[in-house]
């Protein structure tokens, strides 16, 4: 529990939960770039088989999506742990505290979604 009684502390708190959140994004579009990069190099083959096969870029892309899912969740319950230390004063009043780990979910969500979508369809797209 927080001695302070300076609300600094939660906006801290909250810069870093928004951190996180980039920080999932950025995994989802690192994870999304090296799926499409199996594609892309298919397209460059010189062979005529018309079948994609998922390979190796699509697991590893389809990891990174879901670390960043993963992420953005671990990073709304750390949040919620620092809130339940925080003082009332520490807070300041009328402020929503639940804007960024509304965020964080629906990246998760999103993230997550586009996983089920790449597994399901990656290979006819």
């Amino acid at each position: 529990m927080s001695e302070l009684n300076d609300p600094r502390v939660f906006f801290a708190a909250e810069r870093t939960l928004l951190a996180w959140n980039r920080t999932s994004l950025a995994l989802m579009a690192f994870g999304f770039v090296i799926e499409r990069f199996g594609l892309f190099v298919h397209m460059l083959s010189p062979s005529d088989d018309g079948a994609l096969q998922r390979g190796f870029s699509f697991w590893i892309g389809l990891a990174f999506i879901v670390l960043g899912a993963l992420t953005s969740a671990a990073a709304i319950s750390q949040f919620r742990k620092l809130l339940r230390g925080l003082k009332p004063v520490e807070i300041p009043a009328g402020y929503r505290v639940n804007l960024g780990m509304l965020a964080n979910a629906a990246v998760a969500v999103l993230g997550l979604a586009l996983t089920a979508y790449l597994f399901l369809h990656g290979s006819r797209l």
